[in-house]
């Protein structure tokens, strides 16, 4: 299946103007053109463009991505780097996660703390 570039930013919650500059940095090696240049978007392009966004959200940096990407086109002499990265990024995304665990806990606490000061109409 191909889709238009609009169906693909529309999918991703990405603008027309993100998914050309994705690509114009190398990005997304994969996306085809017609004869008059339009982007075809495959189901290739679509699991690189999720890989892409997965690392962005995981708080990596465009060009840090790109780096993997340039990797990916190596084939199988970059494989270790490919899983070191992925590994490293994990580690990441699981600090991230228990820090954001501990913000929810206070978030938590404040919500149940103004309930009942809500329902006994004061805050001691």
């Amino acid at each position: 299946m191909e889709y238009s570039i609009s169906q693909v930013a529309e999918m991703y919650n990405l603008s027309i103007h993100t998914l050309r500059y994705y690509e114009k940095e190398g990005l997304l090696p994969f996306v085809k053109r017609t004869k008059s240049g339009i982007r075809k978007f495959d189901d290739e392009a679509i699991a690189g463009i999720k890989i892409v966004e997965c690392l962005k959200k995981s708080g990596m940096p465009l060009k840090d991505i790109k780096v993997f990407r340039d990797w990916c086109q190596e084939g199988d002499s970059s494989l270790v780097k490919r899983r070191d990265m992925f590994y490293e990024r994990r580690k990441t995304v699981l600090a991230q996660i228990a820090e954001l665990q501990k913000v929810l806990d206070v978030i938590n606490f404040k919500c149940s703390y103004y309930e009942t000061a809500v329902n006994e109409g004061f805050e001691e």
